[in-house]
């Protein structure tokens, strides 16, 4: 009878003990979490500003190949000084000068990308009013029509190659947001098994506490009655005392965590008091390594990184043999039409041709081998990058093949936690019954609550393990093999 009434006492103060760990709350799931933080997190929000500027650096770029429409002038500029000029037969004089000057040209610039020469078209006005003591005189000079190309020849076209660079730096930019809201993810689910670590620990440390007051207090009419020895009335005392000390410390860290996960999802965005859900539907998809390897090509940013460091290097190459060759000329070549009037409609008729044309030339005669050792660097150069980016390639192919095959074995550990976790738990429920009858010795009911939490923290730790390593795999290769689709953020 007395058996009976210690386990209906047990029985009752392990059920309100569950009762209060509860938390009337709605849970958070891990999905929600990563969700909260992929929107609301600094990390999310700073790399979606990266995104942006990079967005805004291609379009600076493309804005390059496309005319620009300029207007520039001077209104007015007002000269009234002594200056020195040349008479006709070569002395210097200063006189006094008074004029103002007005000029205005309207133009448009082209880039031609593929000579790398460039091309305009402009209009333009001046007027100057000489400033005399009795009176002004005003004069104009009109320029229509004003048509001029710059081409240099035998020289580096940087606009050709930039055309093939410049995209690939902007694809690897979307590609990259992707990879750093995946990291993003990843790390989430780190601070997210560290609060919920705390909070499993902090539920059973409670647990603890509350099972061995209650198994305290019956020890301790049981040993008023002489059931039990004063030395296993001692160590039940020191268990209960140290289960309050483990509580403390369980708080203490699961305050500390909690304040972790806040800040990482943004601290305003989140409530102080935050529970958390065990993800407990496991994926149960098969990966194929040869689709792993292949999305992981085709989504990747480094994958596009590898093309265009090959360019680079090959521009660079390029640039150092046509610099090689030594011979610079460049053409500047100019026609259009123009006119001089005292009056603005007279500046504007019968307009005389104007053609200018200049050739500028450089040709070194003795640099020592400077050009040619530049070609070698470049050459040796392009050579290193190749090589390293093929090495970057096998090792990348292993890693994606090792995260592949750990996946399956990590979701077996992880039933194997599980099963452990449920084992270890029927075991602890057991082995208290069986002590509060007397059944089995109070070293037993340690051995078995040890076990019972070691279980407990090897489950979470697995799960936490299987849960990065998901997440780790769509970094990888930007691909969901739970819905057989690439992500797109």
């Amino acid at each position: 009878m007395k058996k009976t009434f210690y386990l209906f006492i047990f029985l009752v103060s392990f059920i309100f003990s569950l009762n209060f760990s509860i938390n009337a709350q709605q849970k958070l799931s891990l999905l929600e979490v990563i969700e909260l933080a992929k929107t609301k997190s600094p990390r999310s929000l700073l790399a979606s500003n990266i995104k942006k500027n990079r967005f805004w650096q291609y379009k600076t770029y493309l804005s390059n190949y496309n005319p620009q429409l300029v207007l520039t002038g001077t209104l007015p500029n007002l000269n009234r000084s002594i200056q020195a000029i040349v008479l006709p037969d070569g002395t210097q004089a200063f006189v006094n000068r008074s004029f103002v000057n007005n000029d205005l040209q309207l133009g448009i610039t082209q880039n031609l990308a593929a000579t790398g020469g460039t091309f305009s078209l402009s209009t333009a006005l001046s007027r100057i009013d000489i400033l005399g003591t009795n009176n002004n005189t005003t004069s104009y000079l009109s320029t229509p029509i004003f048509l001029s190309v710059n081409q240099p020849l035998f020289q580096f076209n940087n606009l050709l190659w930039e055309k093939r660079i410049q995209p690939l730096i902007f694809q690897e930019s979307e590609k990259k947001y992707k990879e750093d809201l995946e990291e993003v993810s990843v790390n989430t689910t780190d601070f997210f098994f560290s609060l919920l670590n705390s909070q499993i620990i902090y539920q059973m440390a409670s647990r603890n506490k509350s099972n061995n007051d209650t198994i305290y207090k019956i020890a301790k009419g049981r040993y008023e009655m002489g059931k039990i020895a004063e030395n296993e009335l001692l160590q039940l005392e020191l268990s209960a005392m140290n289960s309050a000390q483990q509580m403390s410390q369980a708080n203490l860290d699961l305050q500390t965590n909690t304040l972790a996960l806040r800040n990482f999802l943004g601290g305003s965005n989140v409530s102080t008091d935050i529970n958390l859900e065990i993800p407990m539907d496991i994926p149960e998809f098969e990966i194929d390594e040869n689709l792993a390897i292949a999305q992981a090509k085709q989504n990747r940013q480094a994958f596009l990184g590898f093309r265009r460091r090959v360019l680079e290097a090959e521009r660079d190459v390029a640039q150092a043999r046509r610099n090689q060759q030594g011979v610079n000329i460049g053409i500047n070549g100019s026609l259009g039409f123009t006119q001089s009037a005292a009056n603005l409609d007279q500046a504007y008729q019968n307009p005389r041709d104007q053609q200018l044309l200049s050739v500028n030339l450089r040709v070194p005669i003795l640099d020592w081998g400077r050009q040619k050792a530049r070609v070698q660097t470049a050459l040796a150069n392009e050579e290193v990058i190749k090589a390293t980016i093929s090495q970057e390639e096998l090792n990348f192919e292993q890693e994606i093949l090792v995260k592949t095959r750990l996946f399956k074995i990590l979701r077996d550990r992880l039933k194997i936690g599980l099963k452990s976790d449920e084992i270890a738990q029927k075991r602890y429920d057991i082995t208290q019954a069986r002590y509060l009858i007397g059944k089995i010795s109070i070293t037993d009911l340690t051995i078995a609550l040890n076990e019972k939490d070691q279980a407990k923290r090897a489950y979470i730790e697995a799960l936490r393990v299987f849960w990065r390593g998901y997440y780790e795999l769509r970094q990888l290769t930007l691909y969901d093999f739970e819905n057989n689709l690439p992500i797109k953020n």
